[in-house]
């Protein structure tokens, strides 16, 4: 690790010296102050000094003892503390010195670790052992921060390679699809007319799996709009769009909506509304219903949709509003398992609660809460 200039460690230093070399000199003070106090007292109880006598004449000035005495007294007084806090200041760097690079030195060693972790070997953890203070519990904080930041690398690399198999799918079947007449001799108007109406429903799906991808990840990381709206007539809008599909799949519609008015982006919670309803239209049993429900609740708006569709197994709902999973496989049926995940984001977006249960006899429940006020 590059130690660089050591600032923080200079700066425990001088702060554990300036407090040694406060204290030193605030106890001289008090010690020189208690000294005079001291010597006033002796100095009343002890008999006058008699005068000095006059000078004699052809000799020099006479010391003057009560002069000089107190003189050399106080300045001894003050020399050795002096010289003490001198020495104490020069030991109290060392010392501090040493203290803050044995407080630092678990900082140092975390730091290091760090940086030595990346992509590659963000598995690794501090695992600072000891008892409980605060540097464990930093590193314990950091440790967990690299635990979200490898389950959110490991969700990316599943997404881009999940994105890139259902993206190969189709790129392989158009290159089959334009080799297919041109190795034929035979083939005639027709047979090209037929791979091109082929290779166009696969554009329309490739097209549509690159907008579901645009909104999931707008929704992940956009910030969505703050207007007031009212969450039963977009459910009712997107029924009535839907109401052909439900006759071709011979399902009925059972709507029970109150008028509600939440804060948000409307036409991200029309693609909400819109993905929960297609998911409980295709995944539904022939005869069956789609039951939705829009209530207003206190502080919150609750929109609910059920559908009779096959059993879901309880350890498989979470997984089912991961991008690109499914119950069932179907190949060409214009699903790449994005819609959920879409539903997710968008009611994380709108600091909204989504559940989702399996019924008994067979289907899901999924309920997206909104708060009724601005967030």
């Amino acid at each position: 690790m590059r130690n660089g200039p050591n600032r923080l460690r200079w700066r425990l230093t001088l702060v554990i010296c300036l407090v040694a070399v406060v204290s030193g000199a605030v106890l001289l003070v008090i010690m020189y102050s208690i000294a005079q106090g001291l010597d006033g007292d002796v100095r009343g109880f002890l008999p006058q000094r008699a005068p000095a006598p006059p000078p004699v004449p052809g000799q020099g000035p006479l010391a003057r003892p009560d002069i000089l005495g107190p003189v050399h007294e106080q300045s001894s007084l003050l020399t050795v503390p002096a010289v003490a806090l001198a020495i104490m200041t020069a030991l109290s760097l060392a010392f501090g010195w040493l203290i803050a690079g044995r407080l630092l030195r678990p900082v140092r060693t975390m730091a290091e670790r760090l940086q030595h972790i990346s992509e590659r070997n963000v598995h690794e953890r501090l695992a600072v052992t000891g008892p409980r203070d605060e540097l464990k519990d930093l590193a314990d904080t950091v440790d967990g921060l690299l635990g979200r930041l490898e389950t959110s690398l490991d969700a990316h690399k599943r997404f881009v390679a999940n994105a890139a198999h259902e993206l190969r799918t189709p790129l392989t079947v158009e290159h089959a699809l334009l080799e297919e007449p041109l190795i034929d001799p035979d083939a005639d108007v027709e047979a090209f007319r037929a791979n091109f109406q082929r290779l166009m429903k696969i554009s329309a799906g490739r097209a549509r799996l690159l907008e579901s991808l645009l909104t999931l990840s707008s929704s992940e990381h956009d910030q969505p709009r703050d207007e007031p709206f009212d969450l039963a007539a977009i459910v009712t809008e997107a029924l009535a769009e839907r109401a052909g599909d439900l006759d071709r799949a011979g399902l009925r519609a059972v709507p029970s909506l109150e008028p509600a008015r939440i804060y948000g982006d409307p036409l991200l919670v029309a693609r909400l509304v819109a993905n929960l309803c297609d998911n409980a239209i295709h995944y539904n049993a022939p005869g069956g219903r789609v039951e939705v429900a829009v209530r207003a609740l206190v502080g919150r708006v609750s929109f609910a949709i059920a559908n009779t569709g096959p059993v879901v197994p309880a350890d498989q709902v979470d997984r089912l509003f991961e991008p690109f999973q499914r119950m069932q496989r179907t190949a060409d049926d214009g699903h790449h398992g994005l819609g959920l995940s879409i539903v997710r984001a968008i009611a994380t977006a709108h600091a909204a609660t989504l559940k989702a249960n399996p019924r008994p006899g067979g289907g899901l429940v999924v309920e997206v809460t909104f708060p009724s006020f601005r967030t």
